[in-house]
């Protein structure tokens, strides 16, 4: 049975998706940290075994970053992805609550944008917002 929980990962599943879904395996400590420093962290289970997970990074009131959305290969296209993006929406919205104004960003992996469209994202740059840009 497929469930939605928001709870925090644990870094050995955290990078069990991020191998699954093509991104490599981080140092448990980075990942530990990191997930440490999250906002707000939605799992998905099929019984006791993580298939998805998604998370919001920010301070709540005025910037919030979409990260990390993933869902294993075997699991794909049944919906999985959209409905971590849907709890994340809800999530943010409360946020909203705070600051109606406030920034949501999202990086899409090459070929998703079509994905996160439908969630009202927009590309950049376009007439009014500027690049996107990322410092390596």
């Amino acid at each position: 049975m497929i469930k939605y929980i928001n709870k925090t990962p644990l870094p050995s599943e955290f990078n069990f998706l991020n191998e699954a879904v093509g991104w490599g395996v981080r140092n448990e400590n980075i990942v530990k940290e990191a997930l440490e420093n999250t906002l707000y962290s939605l799992c998905v289970y099929d019984d006791d075994q993580i298939i998805g997970y998604g998370r919001i990074l920010g301070d709540k009131t005025i910037f919030l970053y979409i990260n990390d959305i993933m869902v294993i290969p075997s699991y794909q296209s049944k919906h999985i992805g959209s409905k971590i993006m849907e709890c994340l929406i809800n999530q943010i919205n409360i946020y909203k609550k705070v600051n109606p104004n406030i920034r949501t960003y999202l990086g899409a992996s090459k070929g998703m944008e079509a994905f996160y469209e439908r969630f009202g994202f927009i590309s950049r740059p376009n007439e009014d917002l500027g690049a996107g840009m990322i410092l390596y």
